[in-house]
């Protein structure tokens, strides 16, 4: 290759070479800058009256729960109600056939007549026996006789009415009707069964009856909760029957985000169970619309102290450092700094601080990206609730 072919070749790679040296001496100084703050989202703590409260599982049950029961046997003859349906006091809800039972009220009549008659002839016998004593023409021993067959007879008479009250009384349980208020279950037995009744641990079960409105939540508490309760209430009023544990309750169902369903308390049970250390409460609650059913689980909260103020911040903004908590709080010139703190309760999807002022300027987004003492760019944000209620301190038993 000629000399002049080589020169023309290297002058375009010396040219690009040259570009590229002078790129990399522009690009030196802003490889060694300082990196630019980081950014960051800030937000004030979120002020609420916050009131403390106990947080305890349970299981509604009917105020009032009946099982319908064959109190006589016979076969079922008619159903009148549906399965599942709402019942009041006094519906009809079976029949028994009643002919067996009508033929023995009118059996029991008869042998009530029958039993008069013979009253009726002893008594005359006993007159007559008496009026011959006057004229000692009738031994005492006969006397004593027809004095024997008249009280006899007379028994007999009340014997016959009480076997016809019982016979009235089976007519009538032939009918059964709703003893409560409340909603049915389903028939357990159909028409044209033969079912058992009398007094015996055998009587045929027919249905269920579940009252409605009110219905009962109860629950168990812990022996030092309960003693705090005691002390709320007072020495006077733990004499009563609730113990004077008259705190608001208020409850949620486990598809609900608010303990939106107020009640009271109205029962605590008269001892602690010795194996677990606990002791059964019971609340109750309006149920007008039905939609509490019994055996359906719930969350109860009561409350245990006055409204007090307090100050929240997210779980996001929260860091550790070994056992401790801490937030990071900014300064005047937008210099983060650990501010250690006392955590509460969660409330509302927030949680309830100790530590902090109103007017701190907290960190609760980007916390991955700060240092103490690092310098930030903040961007203010603000802080959501769950919801707008009033805020509870809650301790989960």
């Amino acid at each position: 290759m000629s000399f002049a072919r080589i020169v023309r070749l290297s002058t375009p790679l010396m040219v690009v070479a040259g570009f590229l040296a002078a790129c990399g001496e522009q690009q030196a100084p802003a490889a060694g800058a300082a990196p630019p703050p980081p950014q960051v989202s800030v937000a004030k703590p979120v002020q609420k009256s916050v009131t403390e409260r106990d947080e305890y599982v349970g299981r509604f049950v009917a105020f009032d729960y009946v099982e319908v029961r064959a109190r006589v046997s016979g076969y079922l003859e008619k159903i009148h109600f549906k399965d599942g349906q709402l019942v009041k006091q006094g519906d009809p809800l079976f029949t028994i056939d009643p002919r067996p039972f009508k033929a023995a009220v009118a059996q029991a009549k008869a042998s009530i007549e029958q039993a008069k008659a013979n009253r009726a002839f002893a008594e005359s016998d006993l007159k007559r026996g008496e009026s011959l004593r006057a004229g000692t023409t009738i031994t005492q021993q006969a006397l004593d006789q027809r004095m024997q067959a008249s009280r006899v007879s007379a028994a007999a008479v009340t014997a016959q009415q009480a076997a016809l009250e019982q016979a009235e009384l089976d007519l009538s349980f032939t009918e059964l009707t709703a003893p409560i208020s409340g909603r049915i279950g389903d028939r357990r037995v159909s028409v044209g069964n033969l079912v058992s009744g009398g007094a015996s641990g055998s009587t045929t079960l027919l249905a269920t009856i579940a009252s409605i409105d009110p219905i009962r939540f109860e629950f168990t508490m812990d022996e030092a909760s309960y003693l705090r309760y005691l002390r709320i209430a007072g020495g006077e009023a733990s004499a009563a029957a609730d113990r004077g544990m008259k705190l608001p309750v208020q409850l949620k169902l486990i598809d609900e985000d608010t303990f939106s369903h107020e009640g009271k308390i109205d029962f605590v049970d008269n001892a602690i169970d010795r194996s677990s250390g606990t002791i059964r409460g019971r609340a109750l609650f309006a149920n007008a619309d039905s939609k509490l059913t019994p055996g359906m689980f719930g969350r109860i909260q009561i409350a245990t102290s006055a409204p007090v103020a307090a100050l929240l911040v997210p779980d996001a903004a929260i860091a550790t450092e070994q056992v401790r908590k801490f937030v990071y709080v900014l300064d005047a010139d937008n210099v983060a700094r650990p501010k250690y703190v006392k955590l509460g309760q969660l409330v509302d999807g927030l949680r309830v601080v100790e530590g902090l002022e109103p007017n701190d300027t907290i960190i609760v987004n980007g916390l991955m990206r700060v240092r103490p003492g690092v310098k930030v760019t903040p961007e203010n944000v603000e802080v959501e609730t769950g919801n707008t209620r009033a805020a509870s301190s809650i301790r989960t038993n």
